[in-house]
């Protein structure tokens, strides 16, 4: 882990359907600033970022409708269908997006902002674990992440499975977890394990009377 003198950087990470970004929702309603690696994603591919000219050069120029925006989901039709593209647009996506992460972690760190949240799907090394105090990994069992899955986003059962194995397994989130989160009941029971966690770890780096509502 990575000690800061006047910053304590969490990181929250966890599978699609795994309730991390409610996670990370709690933790900024404790008083957390938190960098969601999704939205950061959203932003990169926006008309005129170096991402998307990156993606439109090697996916082919028709990946952007007439007004420049990438079409996401015409991207993710031909990816998703070759281990080779996938594996190129995540580099691609990965790199910016952990420069992104950099740079706004390197603002709250220069403000001397307490906790700083950093909310990703994928733990990757570079802009995630490099920079982390500690690691949270959320998850629950996986037919309660399909339902999860399928409700939010009217998937069919069968697109949630892939969606699920697309992405890296469960024991490689725990493995470089420093606590786990098991997101299985409901919202005010997650609540509870959050605010204990996170009081947990305001008590070992000694900032605890900084977030009295606590």
């Amino acid at each position: 882990m990575k000690q800061n003198k006047d910053s304590i950087v969490l990181g929250v990470t966890g599978g699609i359907g795994s309730g991390k970004s409610t996670v990370s929702g709690i933790l900024q309603e404790l008083g957390a600033m938190v960098i969601d690696a999704d939205v950061i994603s959203r932003q990169i591919v926006m008309p005129g970022e170096k991402a998307l000219e990156e993606l439109l050069a090697v996916f082919g120029r028709d990946m952007a409708d007439n007004g420049g925006q990438l079409q996401r989901k015409k991207l993710a039709e031909e990816v998703f269908r070759d281990k080779d593209k996938l594996q190129r647009l995540n580099g691609i996506m990965h790199k910016h997006v952990a420069q992104r992460i950099q740079e706004k972690v390197e603002e709250l760190l220069a403000a001397k902002t307490r906790v700083i949240v950093i909310d990703a799907p994928i733990p990757v090394g570079k802009g995630f674990l490099d920079l982390c105090d500690q690691v949270w990994t959320v998850t629950a069992s996986k037919e309660l992440r399909i339902d999860r899955i399928i409700k939010r986003s009217g998937m069919t059962y069968d697109e949630a499975v892939s969606r699920i194995n697309s992405q890296i397994r469960e024991e490689e989130y725990m493995a470089i977890a420093n606590i786990v989160i098991y997101n299985d009941k409901d919202y005010l029971h997650l609540k509870e394990m959050v605010k204990y966690q996170f009081n947990s770890i305001l008590q070992e780096y000694n900032c605890e009377q900084e977030f009295p509502q606590l």
